[in-house]
Parts: C-alpha cells; sequence; structure tokens
C-alpha cells in the first residue's frame, strides 16, 4: 500500500536575529539607523527601504534624576501616504537616472554590489551626516565602552546635470544632492522628498470648484421641500458649506510648511521614585528604520524589534507602506 504524502505545511522558519539593540544616548538630538545597525549586528545586509516594527523602548540611567524635564522623546518619520509616495517616486526616479546612466555607459556590471537608496530624516540628519548616526553596542556600554566597527553605509545622491552654480546663472554644472525625507524642498546640501512630491503633482481640484446653478424655476425637486415662500438659505448652506477640501491644498504633511517634523511616537521625563533611573516608551512602526532620539542627558537605550520572516525580523517594503 503506497505511503501517503503528508499535508502538513511546514512554517516559514524565521532566521535567527538580535532582537535587542543597546545603544548610548548623548545629549541632545540622535539618529538611529536600524537597518545599519542590524546590519552591523547580523552580518548581513539590510536594505533602508523597509518600514521597521518595534515593539517597545527601554531607556536607564545611572542615578537619581530631577523631576519634570523632559528625559527622552522618540520621533520617526510620518505614516502618510504621502510619505509613501514620495519616498517611492524619489527612490524610482534615483534609480531610473542611474540605470539608464550605467546603460548608456555599457557599465551594468560594474554596480556597486550593495547599491541601495539611502535618506536622511530631515536636514537636521543631513548636518549630522550618516557618520554619527548612533550605532548599537554590547552589554559593556555603561563599565566598558567599546567602539563598534562600521561597514560602508553611505547615503544616495541625485545629481542635478544643468545646475546653475553661481547667482549669475553664467555657470552651468552637474551638481549632486542627498535627500531628505520631510521639511524644505531645498537646502543647500539636500533635497526634500515629501516637498519635492508635492511640488510634482497637480492639485485635486481648483480653489473654488464650480457647482451647479440651482434655480428657483422648473425645479419640482426644490418645490416638494418648499415650505415657506423662500429655502434660498437651506440650498446655500447645501452648496456652500464645506465644499472645498479639508485640508491645504496646496501644502503637504511633512513638506516646507505644513507640519515640516517629524512625526511624535512618544516621550516621558526620569521622575523621582523607586523607579527614578528607568522609562518605558511605546514602539510603533519605524518607515525607512529611521529612529530620531531626543534626551536631556546621557542614558542608555534598548531598542525591542519583532521576531518575523524578513531576515529575522518584522518588516514590510516600503512600497507596501
Amino acid at each position: 500500500m503506497a505511503k501517503k504524502k503528508s499535508r502538513t505545511k511546514r512554517m516559514k522558519k524565521v532566521q535567527p536575529s538580535v532582537l535587542t539593540m543597546l545603544f548610548e544616548i548623548p545629549v541632545g538630538n540622535s539618529t538611529i539607523d536600524l537597518s545599519q545597525a542590524a546590519s552591523i549586528l547580523n552580518r548581513r545586509f539590510y536594505r533602508q527601504g523597509i518600514t521597521w516594527a518595534v515593539s517597545g523602548f527601554r531607556a536607564y540611567k545611572p542615578g537619581a534624576t530631577e523631576a519634570g524635564a523632559v528625559g527622552l522623546t522618540i520621533s520617526k518619520l510620518p505614516n502618510t501616504w504621502t510619505m509613501s509616495n514620495g519616498w517611492e517616486k524619489s527612490f524610482r526616479l534615483w534609480n531610473k537616472q542611474q540605470m539608464e546612466a550605467i546603460e548608456e555607459a555599457g557599465a551594468e556590471s560594474a554596480v556597486a554590489r550593495f547599491r541601495d537608496f539611502k535618506i536622511h530624516m530631515d536636514v537636521t540628519h543631513v548636518t549630522d551626516g550618516f557618520s554619527n548616526n548612533l550605532l548599537p553596542q554590547d552589554d559593556r556600554v555603561v563599565q566598558q565602552p567599546t567602539p563598534t566597527l562600521v561597514g560602508e553605509w553611505q547615503h544616495s545622491e541625485i545629481v542635478i546635470p544643468n545646475y546653475t552654480a553661481d547667482a549669475s546663472g553664467t555657470e552651468i554644472v552637474p551638481r549632486e544632492f542627498a535627500l531628505h525625507a520631510v521639511g524644505a524642498g531645498y537646502n543647500t546640501l539636500s533635497r526634500g522628498i515629501v516637498q519635492g512630491y508635492a511640488d510634482s503633482r497637480a492639485y485635486p481640484q481648483s480653489p473654488d470648484p464650480v457647482s451647479p446653478v440651482i434655480s428657483s424655476a422648473n425645479n419640482w425637486m426644490r418645490d416638494m421641500f418648499d415650505v415657506g415662500s423662500d429655502n434660498s438659505e437651506i440650498t446655500g448652506n447645501a452648496t456652500d458649506r464645506n465644499d472645498d477640501l479639508p485640508y491645504t491644498q496646496v501644502e503637504y504633511p511633512g513638506g516646507s510648511t505644513q507640519l515640516p517634523g517629524l512625526q511624535m511616537v512618544d516621550a516621558a521625563y526620569f521622575s523621582a521614585g523607586t523607579n527614578s533611573n528607568k522609562l518605558y516608551l511605546k514602539g510603533d512602526t519605524f518607515p525607512c528604520g529611521l529612529v530620531r532620539v531626543f534626551s536631556d542627558q546621557l542614558i542608555t537605550l534598548i531598542v525591542d524589534l519583532v521576531p518575523g520572516h524578513h531576515k529575522g525580523y518584522l518588516c514590510q517594503p516600503m512600497q507596501d507602506m
């Protein structure tokens, strides 16, 4: 008798990965790139263009701390369609520009092996540079700090082929720019993704859309509900109020003017008492794995990640955001 094949489906194996990351946080603003940190800790390449799930943050500080002052804030790139679409359009233009040049030069075999689309969070991140991204530490971070060795992690650049190099407009040269997600569309060193996306799109409607004229003559449907000699106020309310967009038509969230900053995740302060040196902050999903941390004191931060099937982590491509 033939042996029946087992219909039991084997679950996809979750690759081993480091789910707890430890960072030493200095005073002021700092940036964590989870893809960079995971690449270092796991000796495995993680692209930046994914959204990372973080279950939570734990912050520790040796000794007591004065109550009242904000101890820590966590921020991220906005979870909005403007951020998602802006990222994807920027990525496609960056890729198209490079691939057309590579194809024209016949240099397909020379494309960088770990070529990746990497952006900054904002202008602050551009100024700080990727070289100042916080790096993961081991458990000796407090007692005996040791430097973390890094590989190559460079930001992406777009090229403006015909860029006016001086105020007179007489010198036209190619110019390279980094990219930042939120904030002003134009910066000395970079260009804004959300604002660039907003500037590239047509308006969804004209500022004052045209409405059909409601006439009092030969309008039997109007007459059905005419309880008085004149209901112009009723029709006026129905046609004139809320006939425009419930948001500004020109400015996009995350662009130059409308909410140009990062999206808040959580904030807390160290208070006096039994747990004066410990804070718990909630997790979230982080587009591009970029985390902004602000601290008013030197602390140790533990980032708890979620296991999943993207090389050991729960992530999804930015295109699916």
